[in-house]
């Protein structure tokens, strides 16, 4: 993105290109992030279990540019409550957001121990929700083709659909 910027390659709208490119990183590092678990389950790979905090902090990051991009877009902050109020895919974004705020500050060892580790894992289940609104953002704010965001939504759905599966067997 920032080569892309440098060069003026990013398009004739240069802020609606880094609006869609932050955001889609950001839904694919949560969907990333959500693969670590599934990905060292099935092969015993140590490795993503070991990355996924990273990318779980890189998908805030991306998202929080999204953010960033969208108000330079708009002007600032004067017309977000608005948007947030009049245009549901922008409620959803915004939802998914604030749910990874409490991730991210709370995603150091030192979090871990001054939480416990059950409330600590119970507050991170908010990934699952911010994944999900974070793809119904992305597939509510596409005014064309829908196949890219319901790829997307495809792949998040299978991750989460074998949560659940994996969890109920747990039982």
């Amino acid at each position: 993105m920032a080569l892309d910027a440098g060069r003026g390659g990013l398009g004739a709208n240069p802020l609606e290109s880094l609006l869609l490119q932050t955001g889609l990183l950001a839904l694919l590092l949560l969907i990333l992030t959500l693969l670590c678990t599934p990905l060292r389950r099935w092969t015993g790979w140590t490795w993503p279990a070991r990355i996924r905090r990273e990318l779980g902090l890189l998908a805030f990051g991306y998202a929080l540019a999204h953010l960033l991009v969208y108000l330079l877009d708009q002007g600032g902050l004067a017309g977000l409550p608005a948007d947030i109020a009049e245009r549901p895919f922008i409620t959803v974004g915004a939802l998914a957001l604030a749910l990874l705020v409490p991730l991210a500050l709370t995603s150091t060892p030192a979090s871990v121990r001054r939480l416990g580790f059950d409330r600590w894992t119970r507050l991170h289940q908010l990934v699952y929700p911010a994944a999900a609104l974070g793809a119904l953002h992305f597939y509510w704010g596409v005014k064309g083709d829908k196949a890219e965001p319901l790829l997307y939504g495809l792949a998040l759905g299978m991750l989460l659909g074998w949560r659940w599966w994996r969890g109920r067997a747990e039982r």
